[in-house]
Parts: structure tokens; sequence; C-alpha cells
């Protein structure tokens, strides 16, 4: 079988040569692997960093590289799929690592009978440090981050909701398109939640597995968190399905502290300090079992504050993200966005490798 293996990238070129490197390094045939590089309008090296990877790997099938201006991430995937030829196609983020073997153990599971697979992904950090390592425990802890399943390595193969970096038959996307431009960060919820409709499983294989880098700094995590809260809250005005209850746990934090506060003004204060106490037993309980992820350093006594900031940058992403609604819709037009879908989808029917 052909593999489409697809990277986008945008300002990658701190991390996208030890992808490359991988890349590079796949067991499974390269001749019967094409690379779709997606350059989104990056402004440092990583347009050169393809062009040079190209030339110095004439091996693979096909290695096709296409620049586009800055967009989302939608377009920029819905791109790369355009391009994509293989009878599979495969998704990795550009700040991402593989082990050399994924290629061939996604096919393996194709082979078999799969049409979505995938496996655990845990976060990495690029920064051996104290600090990075705090950065780390925050963003893997339950309490940071997600409690999705794809997240964490498994044991035995699992249906999930959703995998990262999965691998898919070409069939897949000819019958459900590619991705809505109309959503950003949440592109990904959407697109799943339309495959799960169409009758599609997600496979979660314990021999297959991938790593994300984490952001590099505390304040690059707040800001992903709003960003992240902020289009949750966008996107329950397009396809609130794609979404869970768990989604708006921080949006639910955020408002009961608005609530209490002011019934709190009003002399009512007994309900702020019972939302206070509860969280804050949780932030310790938590914390404390956090200390030790990777080894207890003292920075990660700052895990009892970090925990909160988080949670609270979330839930006002997602409130704002719920206020911007009506004025978010007026000026993106939906259709446009079900066009580019449909493209995607007749663009994977007619492709085929020459």
């Amino acid at each position: 079988m052909t593999v489409s293996l697809c990277v986008i990238a945008y300002n990658e070129e701190s991390l996208i040569r030890g992808l490359l490197d991988d890349i590079s390094k796949q067991t499974y045939p390269h001749e019967l692997t094409e690379l779709v590089f997606v350059n989104n309008g990056s402004t440092d090296t990583t347009p050169e960093l393809f062009s040079s990877f190209a030339n110095l790997n004439s091996d693979f099938l096909r290695i096709c590289i296409r620049s586009q201006e800055r967009s989302n991430q939608a377009h920029g995937w819905n791109t790369a799929l355009s391009n994509a030829m293989g009878d599979i196609i495969i998704r990795i983020d550009a700040h991402a690592r593989i082990p050399h073997n994924y290629v061939e153990e996604c096919v393996k599971e194709i082979e078999n009978g799969e049409n979505i697979v995938g496996g655990g992904r845990p976060c990495i950090t690029q920064h051996k440090s104290d600090w990075g390592s705090t950065l780390l425990a925050a963003e893997e802890c339950l309490f940071g981050s997600s409690i999705m399943g794809y997240r964490r390595k498994h044991e035995k193969k699992e249906y999930l909701s959703s995998l990262f970096h999965a691998a898919y038959r070409r069939e897949v996307f000819s019958k459900v398109g590619g991705f809505n431009e109309y959503l950003g960060r949440t592109e990904d919820n959407e697109l799943h939640y339309r495959m799960r409709k169409a009758g599609f499983k997600f496979a979660c294989c314990p021999n297959i597995s991938s790593n994300q880098y984490i952001r590099d700094s505390f304040r690059g995590m707040i800001k992903q968190k709003f960003s992240n809260g902020f289009w949750i809250g966008l996107t329950f005005f397009v396809s609130p399905h794609c979404l869970s209850v768990l989604h708006f746990a921080p949006f639910c934090l955020v408002v009961g502290l608005i609530f209490s506060l002011i019934m709190a003004v009003k002399g009512t204060a007994w309900i702020l300090w019972l939302l206070l106490s509860a969280y804050l037993i949780f932030d310790i309980a938590i914390s404390i079992s956090a200390l030790g992820y990777n080894g207890f350093n003292k920075t990660k006594l700052c895990l009892f504050v970090m925990f909160p900031i988080l949670h609270l940058s979330y839930g006002i992403g997602t409130l704002l993200g719920i206020l911007d609604a009506v004025p978010w819709r007026i000026k993106h037009p939906i259709k446009k966005a079900k066009a580019a879908i449909r493209r995607v989808k007749h663009d994977i029917r007619n492709n085929t490798i020459e």
C-alpha cells in the first residue's frame, strides 16, 4: 500500500529537524511513501529545511512541497489532503516526534482491517531542565490538560472517540471530506465527529506511539489554553455535538466564580467559600500527586498555582468565545467552509499515484 505522510508547518525551524530525521529513517519502504509538506506562511527557515530534505532524500516515492499564505490549521491540512495520493494518509504535527517504525506499524493495522489507527501520544519537552520538567508535569497531568485516552500509552487495542497523529484509509476522507476551515483549534474535533457519524472507528493500538512537544514557556502554555477555550466557545455554535461536557469544565468554574462573587457582594458569601474550598482541595491533592512526575524538583511546587491559572485561562477563553460567537458567525461564511470540505472530497477521489 502507498502512504502519504503529511506535515504542515509554520515557523517550526527549532523542532522540525527532529521530525524530518525521524521521517528519513522510517522502516516502511520509501519507494511506497510520498511526503506532502505544507509551508503555512513561515517567515523563518522552515521552507528551506523542507527543500533541503527533498534534495537529500530522493528515494521516496514522491515529495510534494506546497507553500501558502498564513492561514489556520484546517486550511493547511486541506491543502495537504488535496495533494495526497497514497492509499493511506498519515497526519503528523510539525512539533512532534515519531519512532522509526511508525509508518510500518500504522500500515500493518490498516492491512488488518482498520480504517483509522493511531496510538498513545505522550507529551515531551525540548528543555531538559527542572522548569521544563515542571511544565511537562502540568501538561501531562489530568488536572492540567485532558483525560482523552489518546494522550497516554495503551497496553491493548482500544476504540476511542479521537486520535492524534492518526493514519486513515483514503476512503475515509473520500466519504466525509476535509476539514472545516470555519474552525481553528477544534478542527480535529469536528472532523472526527463526522467520521464517527459515518461509522468509522478510531483504533488506538499499543504498538503505535508518537510524542508531541509542549509549549516551551508557561506564558506560551497560558496562551494555548486560552486559545483552546476560545475555540471551544465558538465551536459550540457551529458543531456542539463534536464537543464533550468536559470541554466546558473550566468555563463552569469561571461562571461559578463570577456568580459567587456577585452573591458575596450581595451578602451571601458562603457560596464563594464553598466553591473555593472545593477547588482548593482538588488543586492540592492533584498537585501533590504530580510532584513526583519524572522526579521531584523544587520548581514543581509552582504546580499549586499553575493549575488554577491554566484553568482560568481556558475558562475565560471559552466565555469570550461564546460572547464573540454571533459576530464571528456573521463574519465567516459557512457556505465557504462547506465548499472546502467538498473540494477535498473531490480531490481525494480523483488523485492517484502515477
